[in-house]
């Protein structure tokens, strides 16, 4: 008998079905970055070492998989702040986290617009990722904050609204780092410390 185990999507499922979903999840993200979202199935599967058929089995329409890569990129880049917390300084912590998140948004500007795109399987991913990237960061700032090495009037959600309108108007994901490194540099303007 095939030992179970949970998804992130919900359910149980075997476990040679969730090596082959975790392998269509990190191939689509490997060739929505090289080729966007429209990308032919049969090059998903194939970098995933699996048939078409079972990459309709698990994600029967496009935007199953869009929303599958969307939420597996936000969890990594959410968890990372807890790791960072416990091992840097507060401030050190939050800018290499706002330096992630950099990275995540400039590299997912095919998925923003595929989520924008006013499908209905993508309803309530934005209110999800605030909250989520939300939560992370303000750990993140209460603890900066805290510390005296920020300033303390930052709200999380302006600041990630902030960061993401930096890398849109930026042309590459250096150009985004770099504007993100200078809205740090404010951020520790007026610090207690």
């Amino acid at each position: 008998m095939q030992a179970l185990t949970a998804t992130p999507f919900g359910g149980t499922v075997r476990a040679d079905a969730r090596r082959n979903l975790d392998a269509l999840v990190d191939a689509a993200r490997q060739v929505f970055a090289d080729q966007g979202v429209d990308a032919p199935a049969r090059v998903i599967a194939d970098l995933a070492g699996v048939g078409v058929g079972t990459l309709y089995r698990h994600f029967p329409q496009r935007s199953d998989l869009v929303v599958a890569v969307f939420q597996q990129a936000v969890e990594e880049c959410a968890d990372a702040a807890a790791d960072l917390a416990e091992h840097h300084e507060p401030d050190d912590a939050l800018a290499l986290w706002l330096q992630r998140f950099t990275g995540f948004v400039a590299t997912k500007r095919g998925l923003a617009a595929a989520l924008q795109s006013g499908d209905p399987a993508f309803e309530g991913l934005h209110p999800w990722f605030i909250g989520r990237l939300g939560g992370a960061l303000t750990g993140l700032l209460d603890a900066a904050s805290a510390a005296g090495t920020i300033r303390n009037d930052i709200d999380a959600t302006q600041l990630l609204r902030a960061v993401a309108d930096l890398c849109h108007g930026a042309p590459t994901t250096e150009q985004s780092q770099q504007l993100v490194g200078l809205l740090v540099d404010g951020l520790r303007w007026r610090a207690t410390v």
